[in-house]
């Protein structure tokens, strides 16, 4: 479970500007967002910048 979709709403951008902001198609926000693809590290640092929060935040379960 990540908390990429929350963060995106709380900033009110949508899956297809995220995803222009951070070079992906905006199916792979998607598909992160319901956990069924893994980023990279690269990615998810890029992700987190975008969401103005850090990766584990974002990606780290509890």
């Amino acid at each position: 479970m990540n908390r990429v979709n929350e963060y995106r709403k709380q900033r009110g951008i949508s899956q297809l500007e995220l995803a222009k902001r951070v070079g992906i198609a905006r199916q792979t926000i998607n598909l992160i967002e319901n956990d069924k693809y893994n980023p990279s590290l690269r990615l998810c640092i890029e992700i987190a910048k975008e969401l103005g929060t850090d990766l584990n935040t974002l990606f780290w379960e509890e």
